[in-house]
């Protein structure tokens, strides 16, 4: 478990270093490295890693010693509607927090706004990711594969949440400056006489 966790939360702040660069996020001093990559550690680690030990472990209980073709596509089902939604619930919930919320509409809102958009990415690599581990790789290995593969996607739905992020925040920004005098101020303001 100690492995899973420092690999876990390794992948995490990695993640999170990454996904900055890719959507040129930096900091207030100019870096990739802020305040989020400890906090991703930590949510890697405590978080992320033991529940998935525990949901992966679940799965793997339920199903063992069925090999049948049934018995997969099965597994693949109960891990997309019932582990994946888990899972996902409670990454955004932690990055909710970890981006600065702290009332429970906040968190519910990024819930709301990201949930669909995380499933469907989901949906379309978690069968293939577990029909690879069903045919491919020993019981053990699962949490770590898996992790891998959440690194990657984490990477994808974090850099693309950071590019709306700022987006955003340059639409607000160019809104204000349009709006506060910057554009109103000055000599344009005044008739002009034709001379």
């Amino acid at each position: 478990m100690r492995t899973k966790m420092l690999t876990s939360g390794t992948l995490a702040a990695l993640q999170e270093i990454i996904a900055s660069w890719i959507a040129h996020d930096r900091g207030k001093s100019g870096h990739y490295f802020n305040s989020r990559v400890p906090k991703m550690a930590i949510f890697g680690a405590f978080v992320s890693a033991p529940l998935g030990h525990v949901l992966i472990g679940l799965l793997q209980k339920i199903f063992s010693g069925r090999t049948s073709l049934k018995a997969k596509i099965l597994q693949i089902l109960v891990s997309n509607l019932v582990v994946s939604p888990i899972q996902n619930t409670v990454y955004l919930t932690s990055m909710a927090i970890i981006a600065g919320a702290r009332t429970l509409h906040q968190i519910r809102a990024t819930i709301r706004a990201g949930f669909m958009p995380v499933m469907k990415v989901s949906w379309i690599t978690s069968p293939l990711a577990l029909a690879f581990a069903q045919k491919f790789l020993p019981e053990q290995t699962w949490v770590p594969f898996f992790n891998i593969i959440s690194f990657v996607i984490g990477i994808y739905v974090n850099a693309h949440t950071k590019k709306k992020r700022l987006a955003a925040l340059r639409r607000k920004y160019a809104d204000t400056r349009s709006t506060s005098g910057r554009s109103g101020g000055g000599a344009d303001n005044y008739p002009r006489r034709n001379y």
